[in-house]
């Protein structure tokens, strides 16, 4: 059936409107706002979720989408071929976009840090380095599989003459992790806290519970980092963004050091080839294979352009960028 008429039926919703937030569909009924995801075999994914997403509510963030039960008093619902699961949204203004970014995330994050239960299925904290390890294995093994057994397209063959550098970068940013592990000047704000799947998107006012994952707080400001020198934003603007969080919550040299090397491991080349396992994109790859010239330019200069005094603070460089 229709969502519309899913919620009618087991929400006792009926909608008076759609309106498109964020690029999400959205129901309306009054001043709430309702949005449906598919939850097909992440139940516990989206139960870990709901439960960032509700203590983040409760302690004040009032531009979370959250989930509601069905008329049943269940999370989830099935409908057509699916399960779905239903966030409401109270109140949506589009003043809240002009906050500082910063500022925001250090609100979420400080208090995402009195969570006091690191859920198992959404938790990368302390991770990284395994993660990487996993990610980097199995895409080289995969790819290299694909070379063999298939005819291999053109696409394929582009990828494959990319791959070496992708692998070599992986490897020096995991062992640049391995030795900023040891970094023992740390601070209360290096305890694992809510944060998203990827904080990148500019101009973003909502906090949807299936972007939310736990881990350290470096991870959404070195993602927010990638973004900016992804989209040639200038460094007054990361600058901005970097003093406005630390106004709320200080970086120590360790958290420092993850984020330089969360940047430095080719995130965005990788979120690019799994999207090429469904479809292909020669001009994409094209183009992110020609501004990685950039992006490491930028990334040479990082603590420069953040005023770490590298020298003073002992931390090490990595030669050829």
């Amino acid at each position: 059936m229709p969502m519309s008429e899913m919620l009618r039926s087991q929400y006792a919703i009926q909608v008076e409107g759609k309106q498109f937030i964020e690029e999400r569909e959205g129901y309306q009924k009054e001043h709430y706002i309702y949005f449906t995801i598919p939850a097909g075999n992440k139940e516990m994914i989206l139960m870990e979720q709901a439960t960032l997403a509700y203590f983040l509510r409760e302690n004040g963030m009032s531009s979370v989408a959250y989930p509601i039960r069905n008329i049943n008093g269940e999370w989830f619902t099935n409908n057509g071929n699916g399960l779905w699961m239903v966030l409401v949204l109270e109140d949506y203004s589009q003043a809240s976009v002009s906050e500082s970014t910063g500022k925001k995330l250090g609100d979420i994050h400080r208090i995402g840090s009195s969570f006091q239960y690191e859920p198992k299925a959404i938790s990368s904290y302390g991770t990284w380095r395994k993660l990487w390890e996993e990610k980097l294995t199995f895409f080289e093994e995969e790819l290299t599989r694909q070379a063999k057994e298939e005819a291999a397209s053109s696409y394929l063959s582009e990828v494959m003459d990319v791959l070496p550098y992708i692998v070599g970068i992986s490897e020096n940013a995991i062992q640049y992790l391995r030795e900023s592990e040891k970094e023992q000047r740390i601070l209360q704000t290096d305890q694992g806290t809510v944060a998203f799947s990827r904080w990148s998107t500019f101009g973003k006012s909502i906090i949807w519970t299936d972007e939310l994952v736990y881990d350290h707080p470096t991870r959404d400001i070195a993602e927010y980092i990638r973004f900016s020198f992804l989209h040639n934003r200038p460094d007054t603007e990361i600058n901005q963004f970097l003093n406005d969080y630390q106004n709320y919550q200080p970086l120590s040299v360790f958290a420092w050091r993850l984020i330089f090397a969360r940047l430095f491991f080719p995130i965005h080349l990788y979120d690019f080839l799994e999207e090429g396992f469904q479809y292909q994109d020669f001009q994409r790859l094209e183009q992110l294979i020609k501004h990685q010239e950039v992006y490491e330019r930028r990334l040479a200069r990082f603590y420069e352009m953040t005023g770490v005094d590298v020298s003073d603070w002992r931390i090490p460089m990595i030669s050829w960028l």
